[in-house]
């Protein structure tokens, strides 16, 4: 909106007040193959439903490929029925590469190690097909992000909740924190899935999204503690949060994006770190 563009928004229930920046809000269950989405014209359209976290795909795996599965395929008709012309930005994930080491590209093969990426793997081949049927399809793969309003469920959040909660000197539980992931902004996440909307002609129709560092668990829990003025506690480690087959490393390139549209990332670590502890601070 601040771009200048008219937005309309799908949310999966209803505000108790309107949206704040003044979008056109719809209420719908987009999993409900019933319920159709509303029919808006559209120019472009972010497809962000979705059950999202990896860790909990383990324990309701078909929910997960028939939930996102179904999300997709209505949006897909809703927008091949009204704006068949119309560009999706079908949000995939970077979690595809499952256990690929060093800077991974688009060219590196897909290697599922969850649920949720076998899930979201069926919805980039629901995409080439609503490719043939006309509508204009790009698969962005974000690799994991964070930033102020991330709920529980993911590692930012949930290592904040465990520093807040605990008494000094004592332990917390963790998974493995030696482990590290590639972190942009939401922010800046968020800014690529416009320049794809945007973008009057695009070169590929895949593009990585991801920060080209890599970051240990470890460093995002000290960060963290620096940002709460705290000091960091001593970590015990969780067998029941190790996820199975828990690539070491995972770090993305996203040059395909930076020469397509020139994007690149606006916010450091460190302060994506310290904008989310002050908001997770106002609300605790």
């Amino acid at each position: 909106m601040e771009a200048g563009h008219e937005v309309s928004a799908v949310v999966q229930r209803p505000l108790a007040d309107d949206d704040p920046l003044g979008a056109a809000l719809a209420a719908v269950q987009v999993v409900d193959l019933a319920l159709q989405p509303p029919r808006v014209q559209s120019d472009a359209v972010v497809h962000l439903a979705g059950l999202a976290a990896v860790g909990p795909s383990f324990d309701a795996p078909q929910r997960y490929i028939n939930d996102n599965s179904a999300m997709f395929t209505n949006v897909a008709e809703a927008t091949l029925a009204t704006s068949p012309g119309a560009r999706i930005i079908a949000v995939s994930s970077g979690a595809l590469y499952g256990g690929e080491t060093g800077l991974i590209d688009e060219a590196r093969p897909v290697h599922m190690t969850s649920p949720y990426a076998v899930a979201k793997r069926l919805v980039e081949l629901q995409a080439d097909y609503y490719t043939n049927r006309g509508l204009d399809v790009v698969i962005a793969r974000p690799f994991n992000h964070m930033g102020p309003g991330q709920r529980p469920g993911f590692l930012v959040p949930d290592l904040a909740a465990q520093i807040l909660a605990q008494p000094p000197g004592e332990r917390i539980r963790t998974g493995d924190l030696t482990t590290e992931r590639d972190y942009s902004d939401v922010r800046d996440v968020a800014a690529a899935y416009l320049a794809l909307c945007v973008a009057r002609e695009l070169p590929h129709r895949l593009f990585n999204i991801a920060s080209g560092v890599a970051r240990s668990g470890s460093e995002v829990l000290a960060a963290l503690c620096a940002a709460f003025g705290v000091s960091v506690p001593e970590v015990m480690v969780d067998p029941a949060r190790v996820r199975p087959n828990d690539a070491k490393t995972i770090v993305g390139n996203a040059e395909r994006l930076r020469n397509a549209t020139g994007w690149a990332p606006q916010r450091g670590f460190e302060d994506s770190i310290r904008d989310f502890a002050h908001q997770f601070s106002t609300q605790h």
